[in-house]
């Protein structure tokens, strides 16, 4: 199981972007997938993520500029990144958090895997002028 996200690039203040990350593998289900962000000398921060049910969380700092959306059956994430500020410039994480896994091409009982957390890769966005 792997997360791959895509996305990320160069754009400039007020510009839009998005972030998609694929979860791959036989994967049963992941409570809560999302983004993260780790900026210049700073922490890995959460921005926006969404449960299985529906429900999503957003920092305030992308409150009304960012949107998530989740499809479960593709085992999706997809975050839309608009009004882009220069302190949004960042490595952009895939999460997904409480999943549940085979750890081969067919679920029995005996393969069945729990990771709390699994990241992808990261994918650069950068914004500047």
């Amino acid at each position: 199981v792997q997360l791959q996200a895509s996305g990320g690039g160069l754009v400039q203040p007020g510009g839009s972007l998005g972030l998609s990350c694929v979860a791959s593998g036989n994967i049963i289900s992941a409570n809560r997938m999302g983004w993260y962000r780790q900026g210049p000398g700073l922490q890995r921060e959460l921005v926006a993520t969404a449960t299985s049910t529906g429900d999503v969380d957003y920092d305030d700092s992308v409150k009304g500029r960012f949107t998530i959306s989740r499809d479960i059956t593709k085992n999706t994430v997809h975050l839309q990144m608009n009004s882009l500020k220069l302190e949004d410039t960042a490595v952009y994480y895939c999460n997904a958090h409480q999943m549940y896994y085979c750890s081969g091409d067919r679920c029995y009982e005996d393969t069945v895997r729990y990771a709390n957390d699994m990241w992808g890769q990261g994918t650069l966005v950068t914004v500047s002028s």
